[in-house]
């Protein structure tokens, strides 16, 4: 193996309470691309930011083209010439295209005026390397999520960057986007690049990767070459066992019927009607843009009905709001769960408790002993790591937010929980933990709604799968009639019954 243009070697970092990092160790090699994988927590993103100078670190040592380093600042590595893609975004969409990738650098006279034609020009440049098809005097808002992204690597490489990280890249990316970002990944890479991968999607490891580093707790475990590794081995180096069951399905027997969905309509979503059963898991799959999630969010409140009609446990309902699908006994877990979930900057307890306050209420007070009691209880059902119940939750690692924001949907006792994406940006060791836990709620007659874009994670969990096309019902499957090839061949538009003819 080629000498590396980055190592960091037995970097320690701690934090109040927390050992994030002990031990830990990186090669990144040029004309490569190295997978950095380990469960939520395991330090990947604290890793990062003690190499860009965002937390400077306790002891150990980075050397970068043969010299040690030490950055002060996001600034000071993008200016030596390593490039991080965190997983949001961090551009303004009311800027032109240029603007964002020059912005705070802007390309200007001795006067101080902006030579826009020299930035534009210099631009245009950058996204015709990456096949960007707009003009760098185009909005970025109007660009999809793909092309932002392409956008904030031609930022990266604006820098003239050898070293390249990127944070979980096609969290919130289609298909074709993905397969446009790993055309330019194998382009960066065959230009001598160094390239850092930070994903959960075990299958794009093995398709994008060249190596493997692995770490858990805070500890170097391992580096591996990935033509020499399988998913297998390695979920074990992540986890520290073996996952006999990815998706452990539990088997009962459904009781009677809890929700009934009858014609309804919103923006989106066009005369769609199915039923739900007491400790049933009712699979929702398609493609992007289906309309799946407009389908939860008028189910819940969260988005105004057209027409149709909702009745839980044969009683009509009629949620305005997701205080009133509160109410109605209909919980609801974002996929966004930055966005729409948490509240980042309060403790793990205020955000689980939020929505449940009504429970732990006597008369004008809150019982503060209780609300703490069943936080504590959660937590450990949960396996959350998490200092104490007053840790403040933008500090925890994604999984473990994850948890949490479920845990808040239980807190409020609701009869049905809907799931977005409940496992999106969730280690493979967090997600059986959530499966598990999805599984203790089937059986206690929960019934349950499971969104996912991820086939497998459907076709595991679900009793009964419905695919959406164009915001309707394109097709229904029990689990144990259900594949891949139906499901995707229903998800772009064909129905159940042009399958079965």
């Amino acid at each position: 193996m080629n000498q590396p243009i980055l190592e960091l070697k037995g970097i320690h970092k701690s934090f109040p309470g927390v050992k994030a990092l002990d031990n830990a160790s990186l090669n990144v090699y040029p004309g490569k691309v190295m997978a950095l994988m380990g469960e939520n927590g395991a330090g990947k993103s604290t890793l990062m930011k003690v190499l860009t100078g965002i937390y400077s670190l306790d002891d150990g040592e980075i050397f970068y083209k043969n010299k040690q380093v030490k950055f002060t600042g996001p600034r000071h590595s993008q200016e030596a010439g390593i490039g991080i893609i965190h997983q949001e975004l961090n551009l303004i969409p009311e800027l032109t295209i240029a603007e964002n990738i020059f912005l705070g650098r802007e390309i200007t006279n001795r006067f101080g005026a902006i030579k826009w034609s020299v930035m534009f020009d210099e631009a245009q440049a950058l996204l015709d390397r990456l096949n960007v098809k707009h003009k760098p005097s185009q909005l970025l808002g109007e660009l999809s999520l793909g092309e932002q992204q392409m956008v904030e690597i031609a930022k990266a490489l604006s820098f003239k960057s050898e070293v390249i990280i990127m944070d979980e890249p096609t969290d919130a990316l289609t298909d074709t986007e993905t397969a446009s970002l790993f055309t330019v990944i194998n382009e960066l890479r065959d230009e001598g690049y160094g390239i850092v991968y930070i994903s959960h999607r075990l299958k794009e490891i093995f398709q994008i990767c060249d190596d493997i580093t692995v770490l858990r707790d805070g500890k170097f475990i391992a580096q591996r070459k990935v033509a020499e590794t399988d998913e297998e081995s390695l979920i074990e180096l992540m986890v520290g066992r073996r996952l006999d069951e990815q998706y452990p399905r539990v088997e009962s027997k459904h009781g009677t019927t809890c929700l009934e969905v009858k014609n309804l309509s919103a923006a989106g979503v066009e005369d769609v009607s199915f039923t739900l059963d007491h400790g049933e898991i009712l699979g929702i799959s398609g493609l992007m843009g289906a309309g799946r999630t407009e389908l939860m969010k008028a189910i819940y409140g969260a988005l105004k009905r057209h027409s149709g009609q909702l009745l839980v446990e044969g009683k009509a309902i009629d949620p305005r709001s997701p205080q009133e699908g509160l109410a109605s006994g209909i919980a609801y877990i974002s996929e966004d769960r930055k966005g729409d979930g948490l509240v980042l900057g309060l403790s793990v307890k205020e955000n689980m408790s939020l929505c449940s306050l009504k429970y732990f209420s006597k008369g004008m007070q809150l019982d503060h002993r209780a609300e703490s009691l069943a936080v504590e209880d959660f937590i450990h059902l949960f396996n959350i790591k998490t200092p104490s119940r007053n840790q403040i939750i933008g500090n925890l690692s994604g999984g473990n937010q994850q948890k949490v924001a479920i845990a808040k949907g239980l807190m409020t006792r609701p009869k049905i929980l809907i799931l977005d994406e409940p496992t999106r940006g969730v280690d493979v060791g967090a997600k059986k933990e959530i499966y598990q836990l999805i599984n203790q709620f089937k059986e206690e007659g929960m019934s349950i709604i499971l969104v996912s874009s991820e086939m497998p994670e459907v076709l595991g969990m679900s009793d009964r799968i419905l695919v959406m096309h164009q915001g309707r019902i394109s097709g229904e499957f029990m689990a144990s009639d259900a594949d891949q090839e139906k499901i995707m061949a229903c998800a772009f538009g064909h129905n159940t019954k042009e399958l079965s003819a």
